[in-house]
This record gives C-alpha cells, sequence and structure tokens, in this order.
C-alpha cells in the first residue's frame, strides 16, 4: 500500500475536487488495503451461480443468519462487492460483513460474490464484453440465482448492494444505473470513476460512451431514476483517506447541486479495514432499516 506526505495529500485534495467536477483526468494512489478479517456467527455456503454475462459462472459465498429457515417469512440480502486488484478467491475474504450484520441484530442474508476472474486483476467491475458484463452479472444474475437457491425478499426492498474500496466505486456504478433490483446502494471509501490495475490514472476506454459508463452517474438522469425508484444512496470516507476525500466530497457536492437525496460522512481514519469493520454494524442497519420500511408501505 502506498502512502504519500501530508503536504503532498493537500495538494491532491484540491487538484482532485476539481478534476472530478471537470472531468479531468486524475492521478489517484493504489486501492488495494488489507481486507478485515472477523469471524462470523452466520453459515457459510458457497453458491455457484450461472451466468451468460460473464461467460458461464459466478461464484459467491452466502452467509445465511444462525436462525435462517427455508419456512419462515423471508430476507433480505446484502449483496457486497470487494475491493480491487484482487484474486479469483478474494470475495471469501468478506466474514466481516456478516460478522457486522449479526453484531448489529439484524436479520438478513449476506452474498459476497467474485469480482475478480485472475490474480491481481482489476477489472473495476464494468462492462468489458459479451462475456465479461459485470453490472449484467451483478445487477440480474447473481439476484436472479440467489432467489432461486434462498428464502429471500424478491423486489427492491429485499437488495442492498454495498461495497468497499473499488467494490464501493462498482456498487455505485452499477447500482446508481439499476435503482429497479436495488432498494439501497453504499459505498465504503469508494471513488467515483474507474481506474487502470495499479490505481494511479483513470481508465481510457476507447470511446466517449464507455467512458462515461465508468464514471459514476449523477445530475438529472440519476434525479430521475430517484423519483421513480426512491433509493437510499449513502457512502463515507476516511478524514486521513488522501486518496478518495476529495473526490468524496465532490461526488457530495454534485448530488447535492442535482438534489439528489444521500448521505455522506467523514470520519476519523485512513483506507483501512479498522474503519470498514468499525462502521460496518451502524451502515449495514441504516440499509437494512430502510429496506423494511420500504417493504412496509
Amino acid at each position: 500500500m502506498r502512502r504519500r506526505r501530508i503536504v503532498v495529500a493537500v495538494a491532491f485534495a484540491v487538484v482532485a475536487v476539481a478534476a472530478f467536477v471537470s472531468g479531468t483526468a486524475v492521478v489517484i494512489a493504489s486501492k488495494r488495503a488489507p481486507q478485515p478479517v472477523v469471524h462470523s456467527p452466520a453459515r457459510t455456503v458457497a453458491l455457484d451461480c450461472h451466468s451468460a454475462a460473464l461467460g458461464g459462472s459466478l461464484p459467491a459465498i452466502v452467509y445465511l443468519p444462525a436462525d435462517y429457515s427455508s419456512s419462515t417469512k423471508p430476507y433480505p440480502v446484502v449483496y457486497f462487492l470487494h475491493g480491487l486488484p484482487a484474486g479469483p478467491d478474494s470475495y471469501k475474504e468478506n466474514t466481516f460483513v456478516a460478522g457486522a450484520v449479526a453484531t448489529a441484530k439484524q436479520r438478513a442474508i449476506v452474498v459476497a460474490s467474485q469480482g475478480a476472474r485472475n490474480t491481481n486483476s482489476d477489472r473495476e467491475y464494468l462492462d468489458w464484453s459479451p462475456t465479461e458484463n459485470w453490472p449484467v452479472a451483478i445487477a440480474h444474475d447473481l439476484p436472479s440465482c440467489v432467489d432461486a437457491h434462498y428464502n429471500t425478499i424478491r423486489n427492491r426492498y429485499g437488495r442492498a448492494l454495498v461495497g468497499l474500496s473499488a467494490g464501493g466505486y462498482g456498487a455505485f456504478n452499477i447500482g446508481l444505473r439499476n435503482l429497479a433490483p436495488f432498494g439501497a446502494v453504499e459505498s465504503w471509501s469508494g471513488y467515483f470513476v474507474a481506474t487502470d490495475p495499479t490505481g494511479y490514472h483513470v481508465l481510457k476506454l476507447g470511446s466517449s460512451t464507455a467512458n462515461a459508463n465508468a464514471r459514476v452517474p449523477t445530475g438529472s438522469d440519476l434525479k430521475a431514476q430517484t423519483t421513480t425508484w426512491p433509493s437510499l444512496i449513502d457512502f463515507y470516507v476516511g478524514l486521513q483517506d488522501s486518496r478518495f476525500l476529495a473526490m468524496n466530497r465532490a461526488f457530495d457536492a454534485a448530488l447535492t447541486v442535482s438534489r439528489v437525496s444521500h448521505l455522506f460522512k467523514v470520519y476519523p481514519g485512513g483506507h483501512s479495514g479498522a474503519l470498514w469493520r468499525a462502521q460496518a454494524p451502524a451502515w449495514l442497519t441504516m440499509a437494512l432499516r430502510f429496506l423494511a420500511a420500504g417493504a412496509r408501505h
């Protein structure tokens, strides 16, 4: 994990705000951070979902709560996206999310899906080809598979899409374009435009359309979506996260200008597992309570 001196971080913060608003390429530090490891009381089940969007399959780990039963009332599902660059087994490292649900005494299934096919891969949860379309795989194939196998609430008020770091970017870029299947979308220490595998430069994908699809939406289109699909849109970042603090503040400002309802918080801490562990119970509770309230109306 690369670290920058404070004086450099201050300069970067000024550049990043202006760059995000103007659409200029931004130099960004490495995204990968140690994944927090907390053992969960949930029952862990491996699930291999068919995904035409990924050319065959999408593996996932399903964390079933201790009281899970197929005969009781259905459960909401938290779909969790891990950080990048990563390897094909990195999705198995996020037991702390299920542990946080249990700690918060919330009733939910947690599904952590694969986000990298190869070692040190950084595909940014984007649409690369007809057989590597991560947005369709996550927004359609994965929920369809989980709903077919488990006792779930099978509508948007039964689904939250959450991610950390690059997974936070993926959750927002996919979730804010697909609010019909997801009632709650959260980004933990995420960012808002796709970067290359080193995390240093904004991706150039060869066309204006592809580049636009790699930038998390704001503006009138998102406002229209949230009017049709009332949603929880929440995100946070660490005060000492020199990589992404300025970008998060700029995105908060952009949503405010567009009058998109959202919650944004800055907490003491860096781009680290300690921050994610500390905030996970409260932020998962917010998402699940919002879903439960929506389901009642």
